[in-house]
């Protein structure tokens, strides 16, 4: 027997919260990802010589190329050997200041990988199911959602791996909550 999602609302929205707070005590509480960044030398400088592109947010990279034959001309490779390469993030300037739409999209998200769980466990799962299979299928859905995408930036644009691992740990952490939460209550 399938078990709709609409049946499944209340252990969405107990995985959610559980990770959105779980998640804000990692991330502002514990000291796990304060070094996840390193400084730019000369920070301000760099800043001050950024400012008069007025580059719109966004990702960019440096040197860019166009497409493969483009990466194939000369000027390309001399500016790869001159260096440095580089995958730059450019962020509105409020972003750390005004962090509620940030928040919002992330509950949205804590949201969307409770209902993709939700859909896996109530299509393999029967009404009364064991808590143990049912922590199992949820939680492996969520740790999928939360972690199997991140080490592409390490893997493809040189992102720490140390950033990376950690970030898997924490969705190891929101994996465990979320299936906790559909063991705990998911349908007689």
């Amino acid at each position: 027997m399938i078990i709709p999602i609409t049946t499944l609302w209340l252990p969405i929205l107990i995985a959610a919260v559980l990770v959105f707070a779980a998640s804000s005590i990692i991330h502002m509480f514990l000291p796990f990802h304060r070094n996840d960044f390193q400084k730019m030398p000369d920070e301000d400088r760099v800043m001050d010589a950024l400012r008069p592109f007025g580059m719109a947010p966004g990702d960019y990279v440096l040197p860019h190329a166009a497409g493969p034959d483009a990466m194939k001309s000369e000027e390309f490779r001399k500016k790869v050997e001159k260096g440095p390469l580089a995958v730059v993030t450019i962020m509105p300037a409020d972003s750390f200041s005004n962090m509620g739409p940030q928040l919002v999209q992330w509950f949205a998200y804590c949201m969307l990988v409770g209902v993709v769980s939700a859909y896996l466990g109530g299509r393999l799962l029967a009404p009364g199911a064991d808590y143990l299979m049912v922590f199992r299928v949820t939680g492996t859905v969520a740790f999928a959602s939360y972690a199997m995408a991140l080490p592409q930036r390490s893997i493809l644009y040189k992102a720490s791996w140390s950033t990376t691992l950690k970030s898997m740990v924490d969705a190891l952490v929101y994996a465990l909550l979320t299936a906790g939460a559909f063991g705990w209550l998911w349908p007689a």
